[in-house]
């Protein structure tokens, strides 16, 4: 069994993921890009190799049952194990967000992916991330998630949002509820937020880059073994739930 470290990094093939990506892969690891548009994932995984990663492919969507138990399978083939999981595919859900106006499809899309989208890959990863010396879980959230931030009427949350914030503080709630369970394990899973980045998410409205935002799940990812778990952070320190 290979003794290299194993990342899998979900919704890889661009924005923030693929930074993650070379991130990792900077540090002399094998990260697995996954991707739900297997095309796309491709040219991903070319550039990355081009740039020095040792990158590889791993067909992903997060919101199928199926799709996650091939990817599980194709790293159990491939290592044996996984040290590390970067649960970082998300979706906005679509416009618009305000609770009055809001499709309740927008809110089950949002939730589908950033919550339950989680749960399935994390649970479909950890036999896998059992095996590793030092496993981590990165789940990327937002400070719009951050309900305490949400009820300070001082406090820059962004846009009314219905769907979108309210799917990562239940990302949150459900990353703290895996700190509990795991808490007798060796495996640290904490949430990161990488602020507001130019991505496809925003229409390429925010004003940090991809790279700035991969930066907290780096961090995460490469903790030591008495490192925090349960918590959420973002590059300032810690952000309150």
């Amino acid at each position: 069994m290979s003794e290299q470290t194993i990342a899998l990094v979900t919704g890889a093939n661009k924005g923030i993921g693929r930074e993650i990506a070379v991130g990792l892969g900077a540090l002399g690891w094998s990260v697995g890009v996954g991707a739900r548009d297997e095309r796309r994932g491709e040219a991903a995984v070319a550039k990355l190799r081009a740039a020095g990663v040792d990158a590889f492919g791993v067909p992903l969507d997060v919101t199928d049952d199926a799709s996650v138990a091939a990817a599980a399978g194709l790293l159990e083939e491939r290592a044996g194990h996984l040290d590390v999981l970067v649960n970082n595919a998300g979706v906005t859900g679509g416009l618009p967000q305000e609770p009055t106006a809001v499709d309740p499809a927008t809110v089950r899309t949002a939730v589908e992916t950033n919550v339950i989208g989680v749960i399935r890959v994390t649970n479909a990863m950890l036999p896998l991330l059992r095996r590793s010396a030092s496993p981590r879980i990165v789940n990327m959230s937002s400070t719009v998630g951050s309900l305490t931030r949400q009820s300070t009427p001082t406090a820059e949350t962004g846009p009314i949002s219905a769907a979108y914030a309210p799917s990562k503080t239940f990302l949150n709630a459900v990353t703290v509820q895996y700190a509990k369970e795991l808490s007798d394990t060796n495996i640290l899973i904490n949430a990161g937020c990488p602020g507001y980045c130019a991505t496809d998410l925003n229409g390429f409205r925010g004003v940090r880059t991809p790279e700035q935002g991969a930066a907290i799940a780096i961090r995460l990812a490469t903790l030591p073994d008495d490192g925090p778990t349960g918590g959420f952070f973002d590059d300032a320190g810690v952000v309150p739930w």
